[in-house]
């Protein structure tokens, strides 16, 4: 199963603001809705077509209520989430999933919240600690050059 996991900006509540509203309500309906972390939804789909499909459905409201919009396929990695764009490519066959994981947005785990996220680098296999604060875990998102470099 592909996870989906949308991180609600900081000033919305996004479970509120996406099922009070009748069109995304009815786009997420079909699906087992769970919290993972503070503000944040997330939900299985079939497949990184059918996340990035659902993902485009809810643009409008991506746009308005959403800080970062995750996918998380195992087949291409068990541990670490695609960001938005990089699943849009990789299912356009635009890139392939084994160039993707030198560019990454690290997010820090604190008390259930995602905090400041890094831009790290892999360098030889090996990816630099998050060092913005102490945290209990980590979040790792693999993005694209643009989504890197802007």
């Amino acid at each position: 199963m592909t996870r989906v996991c949308l991180v609600g900006a900081a000033d919305v509540d996004l479970g509120y603001e996406l099922l009070s509203r009748e069109t995304a309500r009815a786009a997420l309906s079909t699906y087992q809705l769970e919290e993972p972390f503070e503000n944040a939804l997330a939900l299985d789909t079939v497949s990184v077509g059918a996340a990035v499909s659902l993902l485009n459905d809810l643009n409008w409201y991506l746009v308005r209520y959403v800080d970062a919009a995750l996918v998380r396929e195992p087949s291409i990695s068990p541990d670490e989430w695609l960001s938005r764009e990089l699943a849009t490519a990789i299912r356009e066959s635009a890139v392939d999933p084994a160039d993707t994981g030198d560019l990454l947005k690290v997010y820090g785990v604190d008390d259930g919240e995602l905090v400041e996220p890094m831009f790290l680098t892999r360098v030889d296999g090996e990816m630099p600690e998050y060092d913005l604060r102490d945290v209990d875990d980590t979040v790792v998102v693999r993005v694209t050059e643009a989504e890197f470099g802007g």
